[in-house]
């Protein structure tokens, strides 16, 4: 065998073991995605102050098991979820958009299956009990949002002890004052913690079924103000949010 023939040989051998690799990491990356985590990036204000436009984080793919929506492409191989843990009051949860399925979602879970919900003057109320409320600050909201005024932040707390902030930007909203809401068996009452620029179950969302669910938010790994592309290298040291980097994206 001549020195070119061998040189042939080892580029080819190493072509091959550079192919094998980049196939062994694609296919880890989407066991990961499919099984574990899937990262998420947040598009709107519906979930100020708790969620910022920019903020990108990391979606527990295991938290409530597996629908046919925990798949890339979402095939319609088999109906309901396997190895499923049911979703918990307070969950800031990632949820296909029942109406278009191919859509992502993220709110956080108020009403639960045999639930009613209703809001009255602002306060929340489930199974006719005013979800606690109190006033904790002033909030001034980014981007669109800032009217160049603070707005009334509040804290609430569900029945089962999670607490998080909401934001009231507009009194006497048509969000403010909804009926009464009969979750049914196996779907969920979806809210945004920005309660007068949510779309969710009190509106067009509607209630969610837990097939649906394709994971609950995890931690916030990346930050940047809104507008800026995270791909803006330049605009890093003055555009990175480094105080929420690892924090929970829950409450």
């Amino acid at each position: 065998m001549s020195v070119s023939d061998t040189g042939k040989k080892q580029k080819s051998g190493a072509l091959g073991e550079n192919i094998k690799v980049i196939l062994q990491a694609l296919a880890l990356a989407l066991v990961i995605r499919t099984l574990l985590f899937q990262p998420f990036s947040i598009p709107s204000g519906s979930m100020m102050p708790t969620l910022l436009v920019g903020d990108y984080l990391f979606v527990s793919k295991y938290a409530y098991g597996y629908s046919k929506y925990s798949l890339p492409l979402s095939p319609d191989l088999f109906e309901g979820r396997i190895w499923g843990a049911e979703p918990e009051r307070g969950d800031v949860a990632v949820f296909r958009y029942p109406p278009n399925p191919d859509l992502d979602y993220i709110k956080r879970v108020i009403g639960l299956p045999g639930d009613t919900v209703q809001m009255r003057n602002g306060v929340l109320f489930i199974n006719d009990e005013a979800v606690e409320r109190e006033q904790v600050g002033t909030y001034r909201p980014e981007g669109r949002y800032d009217r160049g005024e603070e707005v009334p932040l509040y804290r609430e707390t569900l029945p089962n002890g999670v607490s998080y902030n909401t934001l009231d930007l507009t009194p006497n909203s048509p969000g403010d004052n909804t009926r009464e809401f009969l979750v049914p068996p196996g779907h969920y009452f979806m809210m945004g913690d920005n309660r007068d620029n949510s779309a969710d179950s009190r509106f067009e969302v509607g209630f969610v079924p837990f097939e649906n669910f394709v994971g609950r938010a995890n931690i916030i790994f990346f930050s940047m103000d809104a507008g800026t592309s995270p791909l803006e290298l330049w605009n890093w040291p003055s555009d990175l949010r480094f105080d929420r980097l690892f924090q929970s994206a829950q409450q």
